[in-house]
C-alpha cells in the first residue's frame, strides 16, 4: 500500500505550482478518461524508488479571514485523517499569518510527520532571515524552497521520503481480500457492509489502528476473512459542494489505494452520474479489480424484465472506460443478490492474479495477427515479436515490436479483446506496455 503525503495552506501560497512540479510533466497531459479530475487532486510520484500517493487536500476560496480558517482547518483535518507525511506551504512574502499559527497548532497536536514548508524563496541569501521568523510556529526546521523556480525541492522530496513510514512487512503477508466500498453520498455504502455483516460472523469492527479514516470490518464467509474498507461520513457540515467533491476524492483515493477489489456503488433510483465515473475512474487507473453494485434495486417502482438490461446499457455507456468491470444488483435494505457479492469478489481476485504461460499467450496473439493484419504505415508494417506477461494485480503484459509508433491504440485494444476471450480476465483491467526491439541483420 503506497503512502499518502497531503499538501495544506493558505491561498495564493503556492500549493498548486508545488504539486505539479512534484508530480512531474504526466500531470500536464489532459486524458480523457472520466476521473482523471480535471482539477488534479491526486497524482502518484516517485523519487529514488520510494514511491508515494500526493494529494492537495484543498483549494480555500478567500472569501474573509473566518471562512479561511475554518476551511484551512477542515483541510488539516483532512490531511492528519489521510496523510502519513503532511506538507504544510506557507510564504516567505506574505511572513506568519495568525491563521498559519492556528492551523500549525492543529498540526503539532496531531503527532503527525509535518514537513513546513516556506515557498517563494527565490533568494537565499535575501530571505533567509525571514524564513527563521516561521521557527515560531513550533513545527520543525522551516524548509526553504521556491515552487516556481524549482529551488530546493530535492531536498523537499529527500525530506518526504525520510519520513515515509517503512514498508510493514505484516502488510505484505496480510493475504486477505481487501475490498473497498465507494460511491457517492447516500448511495448506501454503509448499509452494503451492515448487511453482511448481519449475516456473517463479524471478528472485529472499526479498527482503531488504521492510520486513515475509512472504517475497515473484518467479515468471515464461508470459514474465508474478508476486509471491507468503507468510505462512509463524507458527507460533512460542507456548504460548498466543490470541496465536498474533492473530499469525496481524496477519501477515494486513499480507500482504494489500500483495496485488491473496488466495489463501485451506484445508486439505482437516481442512475449512473459523472460523479460515479470520476470516482470509479480513481479504481480504473490504478488498476484495481471492480465490481460494479447496484443498490436500492428494490425501491425501482417499475420494473420488469428489460429493466437489468437497460440500466446495465446506461452503466456500460458511462462508464465506457471499464468494459471489463462485473455487475450486481443488489438491495442493502432486502438483502437480495448479496451474498453474491463474496463470490464475484473471489473471481475477480482470482483474474487480477491470473498469470498465462509465455507459449500460451503467444499462440492466442499470433492467431490474432492472423486474424486482423497488424496496422502499417508508408509501406512499414508492425511485426510483434512476442508478448509476455510481467506482473499481476492488475496483469500486465509487455509487447516486443519492431516500431513502437506502429502500434496503434486500436490494435491493443483488439489483442486486449482477444486475450480476454480466450481467458475470461472479468473485473480486472489488464495493462499493455509496448518495448521497441530492433530486427537482426
Amino acid at each position: 500500500m503506497k503512502p499518502v503525503v497531503a499538501i495544506v495552506g493558505r491561498p495564493n501560497v503556492g500549493k498548486s505550482t508545488l504539486f505539479n512540479i512534484l508530480a512531474g510533466s504526466r500531470i500536464a497531459i489532459v486524458e480523457d478518461t472520466p476521473g482523471v479530475t480535471r482539477d488534479r487532486i491526486y497524482a502518484d510520484v516517485n523519487w529514488l524508488n520510494h514511491n508515494f500517493t500526493l494529494i492537495d487536500t484543498g483549494g480555500i476560496e478567500p472569501d474573509s479571514k473566518d471562512i479561511i480558517l475554518s476551511q484551512m482547518r477542515e483541510q488539516a483535518q483532512t490531511a492528519i485523517d489521510l496523510a502519513d507525511v503532511i506538507l504544510f506551504i506557507t510564504d516567505v512574502r506574505q511572513g506568519l499569518t495568525d491563521s498559519d499559527s492556528k492551523v500549525a497548532d492543529m498540526l503539532r497536536r496531531s503527532h503527525k510527520n509535518v514537513i513546513l514548508v516556506v515557498n517563494k524563496v527565490d533568494n537565499f541569501d535575501k530571505f533567509m532571515p525571514d524564513v527563521y521568523e516561521f521557527y515560531n510556529l513550533g513545527i520543525g526546521e522551516p524548509l526553504a524552497i521556491s515552487a516556481a523556480s524549482q529551488l530546493g525541492i530535492g531536498d523537499l522530496l529527500d525530506k518526504v521520503c525520510e519520513l515515509l513510514p517503512e514498508e510493514n512487512p505484516d502488510d505484505e503477508e496480510d493475504d486477505r481480500p481487501k475490498i473497498a466500498i465507494i460511491g457517492k453520498p447516500n448511495v448506501g455504502k454503509s448499509s452494503i457492509v451492515n448487511k453482511l455483516v448481519g449475516a456473517n460472523r463479524v471478528i472485529v469492527s472499526d479498527i482503531a489502528g488504521t492510520t486513515r479514516d475509512a472504517v475497515d470490518t473484518e467479515i468471515i464467509h464461508n470459514d474465508k476473512e474478508y476486509v471491507f474498507i468503507d468510505t462512509a461520513g463524507i458527507r460533512r457540515k460542507n456548504k460548498i459542494k466543490e470541496d465536498l467533491e474533492r473530499y469525496m476524492i481524496v477519501r477515494a483515493v486513499a480507500a482504494v489505494e489500500r483495496a485488491d477489489v473496488v466495489v463501485i456503488v451506484i445508486d439505482a433510483t437516481e442512475g449512473v452520474t459523472e460523479q460515479d465515473a470520476k470516482i470509479a475512474g480513481i479504481a480504473h487507473e490504478r488498476g484495481k479489480g471492480i465490481i460494479i453494485a447496484v443498490n436500492k434495486w428494490d425501491a425501482l417502482e417499475e420494473k420488469n424484465d428489460k429493466s437489468i438490461y437497460r440500466y446495465t446499457e446506461d452503466i456500460r455507456k458511462v462508464l465506457s472506460f471499464m468494459p471489463y468491470a462485473e455487475m450486481l444488483f443488489i438491495s442493502a435494505k432486502t438483502g437480495q443478490r448479496m451474498q453474491k457479492l463474496f463470490a464475484m469478489i473471489d473471481m475477480v481476485i482470482e483474474n487480477q492474479t491470473l498469470r498465462i504461460a509465455t507459449g500460451v499467450l503467444n499462440e492466442i496473439v499470433s492467431e490474432a495477427t492472423a486474424m486482423h493484419q497488424p496496422p502499417s504505415d508508408k509501406g512499414k508494417r508492425l511485426k510483434i515479436y512476442y508478448v509476455t506477461q510481467v506482473s499481476v494485480k492488475p496483469p500486465t503484459f509487455v509487447i516486443f515490436v519492431n516500431d513502437k509508433k506502429l502500434m496503434h491504440f486500436s490494435y491493443t485494444r483488439y489483442l486486449e479483446n482477444q486475450i480476454r476471450e480466450t481467458f475470461g480476465f472479468k473485473g480486472t483491467p489488464l495493462r499493455f506496455i509496448v518495448r521497441e526491439r530492433k530486427e537482426k541483420g
